[in-house]
């Protein structure tokens, strides 16, 4: 399985999206410090993700969800 997720920073709000085949151990990477884009935004929290079997499906669509709109629109829903 192939997952796209989004972290929420619980130090500034912020979020940030990602991809990988093995989401608890890339959370759990995050969440050491072990990833330089969210290092300095720990401590983080896992608030969405969405399994694909395809691996391009996958990644089309983190691309997708790091665009403006799409971005904007999935935040505006998991916010309410």
């Amino acid at each position: 399985m192939f997952y796209v997720y989004v972290l929420k920073s619980k130090k500034d709000g912020k979020h940030y999206v990602g991809f990988s085949s093995d989401l608890r151990k890339r959370f759990k990477e995050h969440c050491n410090g072990e990833v330089r884009s969210t290092f300095y935004r720990r401590p983080l929290e896992l608030i969405y993700y969405e399994c694909y079997k395809d691996r391009n499906i996958a990644e089309k669509r983190e691309i997708q969800i790091k665009s403006g709109k799409a971005h904007t629109a999935l935040i505006k829903r998991l916010e309410e």
